[in-house]
């Protein structure tokens, strides 16, 4: 089982970038790792991403040494289970809220004594090379269980829900949480600025790190300020189409086209 290297960047608060992974080719996560991130989310939510093609994803991840996350697309037993047979190191929740969706996933992410995951080999076993109880103890040890806090029923409930002591860290959606509080995708809007201070304000007096989805250079250097040390920079998609358009714009402007 290798070590949760991302969960150790964090524990030493060293800064750390992550993408959403949504084109499910291997190449994608390659070059994110040499690009140096040092996480990817690979989403089961919105992509139409088969378990077959996490598992490449995630092979991808751990050759160039970047943590491999997955957003499932809901609390389900079964899809934790394989995607963490696939060699997932954390499991992100969509749409938390309240602490029960938390308590479930936990039941299905960890072995006793933490929860109930069911035991089989998988990758991350490697085939029982070694000692079972030595991998249950290390896998315990690896997963993060990463709740997003998107709407207002979250943020109301966020005290509770933060408080279960198997967070790895707490992941804003500020898109869908704008949308909640009938301003869709107004994630500058001040009410919608106003309920993430509330969930970062929350996240700091329980101790739980708080990752923020930059959206700007300005966002970054704010949360920068509040000592935020986790970012996710967008996913892959927008990532490539925004330098594709950048680019083509930079050349298109060269040209005397008059």
């Amino acid at each position: 089982m290798r070590p949760n290297a991302l969960k150790l960047k964090i524990n030493r608060k060293q800064p750390v970038f992550g993408l959403f992974v949504s084109i499910p080719h291997p190449v994608i996560v390659e070059m994110i790792g040499h690009a140096e991130y040092d996480f990817v989310i690979i989403d089961c939510e919105h992509a139409s991403t088969n378990m077959e093609s996490v598992e490449e994803l995630i092979r991808a991840a751990e050759l160039m040494g970047v943590t491999p996350l997955v957003r499932v697309s809901g609390v389900n037993r079964s899809e934790i289970l394989k995607v963490l047979d696939c060699g997932a190191q954390g499991i992100v929740i969509p749409h938390v809220e309240r602490r029960e969706q938390v308590e479930e996933v936990v039941r299905w992410a960890y072995y006793h004594p933490l929860g109930s995951r069911s035991l089989n080999s998988g990758r991350p076993g490697t085939f029982a090379k070694y000692s079972l109880t030595e991998y249950i103890r290390e896998a315990n040890e690896a997963v993060m269980v990463v709740p997003m806090i998107e709407n207002v029923e979250g943020i109301r409930q966020c005290e509770d829900i933060l408080a279960h002591p198997q967070i790895g860290f707490v992941l804003e959606g500020a898109a869908d949480l704008s949308q909640s509080l009938g301003l869709p995708w107004q994630t500058g809007h001040p009410e919608v600025r106003r309920e993430l201070e509330r969930l970062h304000a929350a996240a700091e007096r329980l101790g739980v790190p708080y990752a923020a989805v930059a959206r700007s250079r300005e966002e970054m250097r704010m949360w920068a300020e509040r000592g935020v040390r986790i970012y996710v920079l967008g996913d892959d998609r927008n990532t490539a189409f925004r330098a594709y358009m950048q680019k083509r714009n930079d050349y298109r402007d060269m040209g005397d086209w008059t």
